[in-house]
């Protein structure tokens, strides 16, 4: 689809990595953009950058915490405000916490994980959903990872709750398309966003780079993922193009979780 000309679309985690990626290529494609985040200077930024390459686009930012059910309710209220409708939700707001044995991980970081990586997902589409059913129509992408579809060493809250949002994305296929409302999820690899340089720096805080390359050299393509090959893939799943693709979990990482075991 080569425009998204008055299609209304909400991204969460819009103030960078693969949310920032994904509505600028989005605003070149004319859509109408709500662009939610919790860092309200960063978002800010975001949208700076966005409408100095795009300059016509209709973009309206909010700051909100996914993991707050009201936030939540806002951030939809201010979108139908703003724009009338919802026809593509990017349900992409998430954290990784941090790397530890999963019998030594903090609990205050793991119900962190939860509340951001699963609730958040959740209440999104809890209130997104019904408005689009209202249309007959709309495109839900939620973000899981390749950590929801195999297990990642030393991150079982972050590789817990991408299953969850697996799930959560089948359910919600199996009972809406009825209604003209299509769910999928991606499950990018290692994207070269903030999150994954953060983690980069948590597995060789002396050099991450090194740790960068070394993860590279693992994957078929001996390449990090870069935010743009997500956001094009993004932008088909949440497109009218998108017709009979519906409930599926779309791996995005150069073909690496096809390997066999850790190593």
């Amino acid at each position: 689809m080569n425009t998204f000309k008055d299609k209304s679309i909400v991204i969460t985690g819009a103030a960078m990595g693969l949310g920032l990626a994904t509505a600028k290529y989005l605003a070149v494609k004319n859509a109408n953009l709500t662009l939610v985040d919790y860092n309200e200077e960063a978002l800010g930024k975001a949208a700076e950058e966005i409408l100095a390459t795009s300059p016509e686009v209709k973009l309206k930012t909010v700051k909100a915490d996914v993991s707050k059910e009201e936030d939540v309710k806002r951030y939809v209220a201010e979108a139908l405000n703003a724009f009338g409708k919802i026809d593509g939700f990017y349900n992409n707001a998430g954290i990784e916490g941090r790397q530890a044995p999963l019998t030594n991980y903090e609990i205050d970081v793991f119900k962190k994980v939860v509340d951001i990586n699963l609730l958040g997902v959740y209440y999104g589409m809890r209130y997104v959903i019904p408005e689009m059913q209202k249309q007959g129509s709309g495109r839900i992408v939620n973000v899981a990872s390749v950590g929801g579809i195999r297990g990642v060493l030393n991150q079982t809250p972050y590789v817990a709750t991408k299953h969850a949002v697996a799930g959560m994305t089948k359910n919600a296929a199996l009972e809406y398309a009825r209604d003209g409302v299509y769910t999928n999820a991606i499950a990018p690899g290692a994207i070269l966003t903030p999150m994954v340089a953060e983690a980069f720096k948590q597995v060789n805080p002396e050099d991450p780079k090194a740790a960068e390359a070394e993860f590279a050299q693992r994957n078929p393509t001996k390449r990090l993922g870069k935010p743009e090959e997500v956001a094009s893939l993004v932008a088909f799943l949440l497109s009218e193009d998108c017709q009979y693709v519906n409930g599926q979990v779309i791996a995005i990482d150069g073909g690496e979780s096809n390997i066999y075991g850790n190593a």
